[in-house]
Parts: C-alpha cells; structure tokens; sequence
C-alpha cells in the first residue's frame, strides 16, 4: 500500500483502488473491516510537497460500549494532508519544548519517495469511530448483576445500590 512518489512529476495524478479487509492487519483494533475498503485520490506534487485530496469508503464493525453486541459504522471520508520530506522537519533538542504552529497541523512526513496509503487509510477509520460506540441511543446494556443483555431479555434482579458508608445510618434509621 506504498504510494511511490518518483513515479509522479508533477501536476495532478488520480488513484483509485479498492483493497480486500485481509490486507490490513488490524488484530489489537477496538474496530474490524467487514467490507472492502475503495480509495480514491488526487496526488498533487510540487516539488518536494506532496498534497492528497481523497476518500476512503467503506464499513466497520465495532462493539457497543453497553451491551457488547457488534454493529455496523459506515465511513465516508473525505481527507486533505500535506506531506513533506522527513528532512524537511525541524526536530527540538533533548527537553526543548517546541512549539507548534497552525500550519505544522495538518502536515505530515514522508521518507524515501514513499507515502504509506495504509496509514492514511488507518488514519481515517480511527477518525470515523464514535467517541462512546453504542448500538442505538435506547440501547439498555447488560445487567451488572447477572449479565444478559437487556436488548433482548429482561431479569427481575434488584439493582439498587445502596452506599456502604450509609449503613451505620440506615441502622440507626431502623433503631428508632
């Protein structure tokens, strides 16, 4: 998934592709691929920068964050990123803070010739994940004393708590 860049001098180059879910090794991912993932993008070089202006498509399956149960998220992404050469970056000495300034957001940096389309890629399916991944807004989770899910049984266990630092009170409550 290496995009070669001596092979481009300039102007505006189109690729297109379509990579199978095999060809990413997401195994430690909170996320899977469960369809193929289409690519399209306009390489714009000049000079040493490199500008990519495209869209990644495709569908991942995450687990929700109540209940457990696998569901679908749809990305459609659009992206614009800066590349320089990995030279190009003006690194800080040892314990030097530097600071950053709004251009070097959205720049990254390639090393010999080569944009790893991969990370792009990996890139965009992180940002297309919900922050809390629920299922449905109503979804009602599991049980936190016996473990069904709630979207599909129901139980009859009690799930009042109650403060232990209250107890001594709630004797005295009961005393009197």
């Amino acid at each position: 998934m290496l995009l070669d860049l001596s092979r481009f001098r300039g102007d505006v180059d189109r690729i297109d592709r379509r990579f199978e879910p095999g060809a990413f090794s997401l195994k430690d991912e909170e996320f899977r691929l469960v369809a193929p993932v289409d690519l399209h993008v306009e390489v714009r070089k000049d000079a040493k920068k490199v500008r990519l202006v495209g869209q990644v498509r495709t569908t991942l399956e995450c687990d929700c964050s109540r209940c457990l149960d696998p569901f679908a998220v749809p990305v459609d992404s659009t992206f614009d990123l800066l590349f320089l050469p990995n030279g190009d970056r003006v690194t800080a000495a040892d314990g030097e803070e530097q600071e950053l300034r709004e251009d070097d957001v959205g720049v990254a940096y390639y090393q010999d010739d080569q944009i790893d389309l991969g990370e792009v890629m990996r890139e965009q399916f992180y940002l297309a994940q919900p922050m809390k991944p629920l299922c449905g807004q109503d979804c009602r989770g599991l049980c936190p004393v016996c473990g069904i899910n709630r979207n599909r049984e129901t139980c009859d266990c009690k799930t009042d708590w109650v403060d232990p630092r209250m107890e001594p009170l709630r004797k005295l409550k009961d005393y009197a």
